[in-house]
C-alpha cells in the first residue's frame, strides 16, 4: 500500500500538514557508510524555493534519521527518516471538503475514505510525500556510486519550450544542478523560468517533462516480464502525484518507425558490446543491456491554480465556481527533478539486489 521495493524497500508516512513525512527504508547492507549531508543535499533540491517559481511555503526539510545508522553506518535495522512540518496553514483546505478541486484527489479521496482522510495540505495525495523518495533514493545511490552507477535527472520541456538537443552526461549534470528549473542549457532554462512566470502571472499553472538516465549499469539487471526494468520503474514514477506519462528511449514515436529505423544495431566498443543507438533505452526483454538506462516523465499542471474554475458544491448538488486560496507551485516540474533522479536510484539498486549485482 505505502511500500515499494523487494530487496531495497521504502515505506512512505506522515502527511502535508501533520507533524512530519519521511520514509522508512530496508535492504541497505549493513555496514555501509550513509552520508547524512548526501541526503540533506538532495533534500535541500527538492525544498521549496523563494519568488514566482515556487510555493511561498518555507520549509526548510532538516532531515532527521531517527533508526537504522550508527556511527555513520547502516545498522542492517530499518533506517528510518523524517523531515518536520513547520510551515503549515491549513485554513483554506475544509473548503474543498464540500466542494473538490478540479484536477485534485479531493473528490475520490473523500468517497473512498468517507471524509475520515486528513485533507489538509493535500494530506497523503500531496507532492510533499515525494520527500520521502528522496530520503530513501538519496541512500540508493550512496550505494549505487559505489558500484560504478550514476543517475541524472533534468527538465527538458515546461510548457511549449523545449530543449531539443542532447547535452552529454558530465556537462548536463552540473548545469541541471545549477539551473533553477533543472534544465542542462542555460539558454532554454531562462525560456522555461518565463514559461512560468507567466503562468503565474495568469494565475494558473504549467507542467512538462522530466528525462533521467542511469550510467554505469551492467548488463541483464532486471527480470523478465512483471518486474521487467520498465515495469518497475514506471510504477515508481506514477507514484509521484502529478505524473501522467513514462515513456522509454524513443517511446511513442515507435510507432512511427519501422523495425530497420527502430531496432539499435550492435557494435564493438573498447572490447565490449554496444549499440550504435539507443532507442530501446538501454533496456531489451525487460533486461539492461548495457546502455544508459533513459527514460521521460510526463507531469501535469498543477491543479491548484487561482484562476476561477468550475465545479459542484457535493452536499447542495449544485454547479459553483471555485478560487483556490492557499500557496502551491504554478509548476511543479523543477521540484520534481530530485524526485525522479532519486526514485529511480531506489529502484535500480532494488533490481540489483534482487539480481545478485550487489
Amino acid at each position: 500500500m505505502n511500500e515499494f521495493g523487494v530487496r531495497f524497500r521504502i515505506g512512505v508516512f506522515g502527511a502535508s500538514h501533520g507533524p512530519a513525512v519521511g520514509a522508512k527504508v530496508e535492504g541497505c547492507p549493513p555496514g555501509f557508510k550513509i552520508s547524512e549531508a548526501v541526503i540533506q543535499a538532495e533534500l535541500d533540491r527538492r525544498a521549496p524555493g523563494k519568488g514566482p517559481l515556487t510555493t511561498s511555503r518555507a520549509e526548510r526539510d532538516r532531515l532527521e534519521i531517527i533508526s537504522g545508522v550508527h556511527n555513520g553506518k547502516a545498522t542492517g535495522g530499518p533506517i528510518v527518516g523524517l523531515v518536520r512540518n513547520k510551515d503549515t496553514d491549513s485554513s483554506a483546505y475544509d473548503a474543498f471538503l464540500r466542494v473538490p478541486r478540479p484536477g485534485h484527489a479531493d473528490y475520490p479521496a473523500m468517497v473512498k475514505y468517507g471524509g475520515h482522510h486528513d485533507h489538509r495540505g493535500g494530506g497523503q495525495f500531496s507532492g510533499r510525500m515525494t520527500a520521502a523518495l528522496v530520503i530513501g533514493g538519496a541512500i540508493a545511490r550512496q550505494v549505487l556510486d559505489k558500484h560504478g552507477v550514476s543517475v541524472l535527472a533534468q527538465t527538458v520541456q515546461i510548457g511549449k519550450v523545449r530543449l531539443t538537443k542532447d547535452v552529454p552526461f558530465s556537462i548536463a549534470e552540473r548545469t541541471a544542478r545549477a539551473s533553477p528549473v533543472g534544465c542542462a542549457d542555460r539558454t532554454v532554462g531562462m525560456q522555461m523560468v518565463s514559461e512560468i512566470v507567466r503562468a503565474h502571472e495568469d494565475k494558473d499553472s504549467v507542467g512538462g517533462v522530466v528525462k533521467c538516465t542511469v550510467m554505469g549499469l551492467p548488463v541483464g539487471v532486471g527480470e523478465p516480464f512483471f518486474d521487467s526494468v520498465e515495469s518497475d520503474i514506471s510504477s515508481m514514477m506514477f507514484s509521484i502525484p502529478g505524473v501522467k506519462g513514462v515513456e522509454f528511449g524513443s517511446g511513442f514515436k515507435c510507432a512511427e518507425m519501422r523495425g530497420s529505423e527502430h531496432n539499435d544495431p550492435f557494435a564493438i566498443k573498447d572490447g565490449r558490446v554496444v549499440t550504435k543507438t539507443n532507442n530501446a533505452g538501454g533496456i531489451l526483454g525487460g533486461l539492461t543491456d548495457g546502455m544508459p538506462v533513459e527514460f521521460r516523465v510526463a507531469f501535469k499542471p498543477t491543479s491548484s491554480i487561482a484562476k476561477p474554475q468550475l465545479s459542484v458544491d457535493i452536499v447542495d448538488l449544485k454547479p459553483i465556481e471555485l478560487e483556490i486560496k492557499g500557496r502551491h507551485d504554478p509548476c511543479i516540474v523543477p521540484r520534481a527533478v530530485p524526485v525522479v533522479e532519486n526514485a529511480a536510484a531506489a529502484v535500480m539498486l532494488d533490481l540489483m539486489l534482487r539480481g545478485g549485482f550487489i
